[in-house]
């Protein structure tokens, strides 16, 4: 039989890992307080009833700052799963036997892969189900990730050169290096280029932080080659751009290019990585149907 301390801890379970997995989210109780349009004492009550059932600290308090504890990363990651399981429960339902007319979907990634890698799957997914709110967050590879370990998302495409621990990355299509010029340009004229041909010419690229330009470092220190960068520009249909008009050559990954682009091209394969775009999720995350569904279409277009 069981003790009545238990059946009194496991009354409102669910409300006290709500509210202790929303204020690990928002990073406080007040934050936790106006997500769950509660207030904040009943939020602080459900953590401490939570506290006092599993007999461990889950945040350390110092001052307005709150952190998890060891045993609260610990809880939080089995935990949140469960709780928006249950928070999502009738839309898994109602998918499971067909019926998946409404819902939200948010997918985090940057600009060129919205433009060149997720056009075609958001729009077959838009017909298929014109009832589910889609939401494209054009974001860096960094604010991404930082979207997904936040809730804010529920996937994230793009291409990633390093994985952490809590992140599953699933490569879904390849592009492969190339250099552009502008049509007149002095390589132009040749059939195959060279690292060392590119080095005297000044490069366009994407903003330093991004992994376009560490590759491009990394690839020309290795070969003990000189390199030079005259214009910094972000998103792929502005390097193009300025490449046509002549400001400058770039080595740019295929996946942007039409075809329509006056611009010299020359495969790039023998220096430099071939780059993956795939399908970015946390480890241990309940996925909607919605996210799932997706992830599905995206693997049967890249088929």
């Amino acid at each position: 039989m069981k003790s009545g301390k238990q059946v009194y801890y496991k009354k409102d379970r669910l409300k006290k890992l709500r509210a202790f997995c929303a204020t690990a989210q928002v990073g406080s109780f007040s934050g936790a307080a106006v997500h769950l349009n509660m207030s904040q004492p009943t939020i602080s009550l459900q953590i401490q009833a939570l506290e006092q059932e599993f007999e461990v600290i889950v945040f350390e308090r110092k001052g307005s700052r709150i952190k998890l504890t060891p045993e609260g990363e610990i809880l939080y990651r089995l935990a949140q799963p469960l709780v928006q399981g249950m928070d999502k429960l009738h839309e898994t339902f109602t998918a499971h036997y067909g019926k998946m007319d409404t819902g939200e979907l948010t997918i985090a990634a940057g600009e060129s892969t919205i433009l060149y890698v997720l056009a075609d799957p958001v729009q077959r997914y838009a017909e298929e189900y014109p009832g589910i709110h889609l939401t494209l967050a054009n974001v860096t590879g960094r604010d991404g990730l930082a979207m997904l370990h936040a809730d804010e998302a529920d996937l994230a495409i793009g291409s990633m050169l390093e994985v952490p621990d809590e992140i599953v990355y699933e490569p879904i299509v390849t592009y492969n290096p190339t250099l552009i010029t502008p049509l007149d340009h002095p390589l132009a004229k040749k059939k195959k280029v060279t690292l060392k041909d590119i080095s005297p010419y000044g490069l366009i690229l994407p903003p330093r932080h991004l992994s376009t330009w560490r590759i491009v470092d990394m690839v020309f220190r290795q070969n003990d080659l000189e390199y030079s960068v005259t214009l910094e520009a972000g998103g792929w249909e502005i390097i193009k751009k300025y490449v046509e008009i002549g400001m400058g050559i770039s080595i740019v990954t295929d996946v942007c290019l039409t075809g329509e682009e006056e611009v010299a091209r020359f495969p790039l394969d023998d220096y430099f990585p071939k780059r993956t775009y795939g399908i970015v999720r946390r480890r241990g995350r309940f996925l909607s149907p919605q996210a799932i569904r997706f992830m599905e279409m995206m693997r049967e277009h890249y088929r």
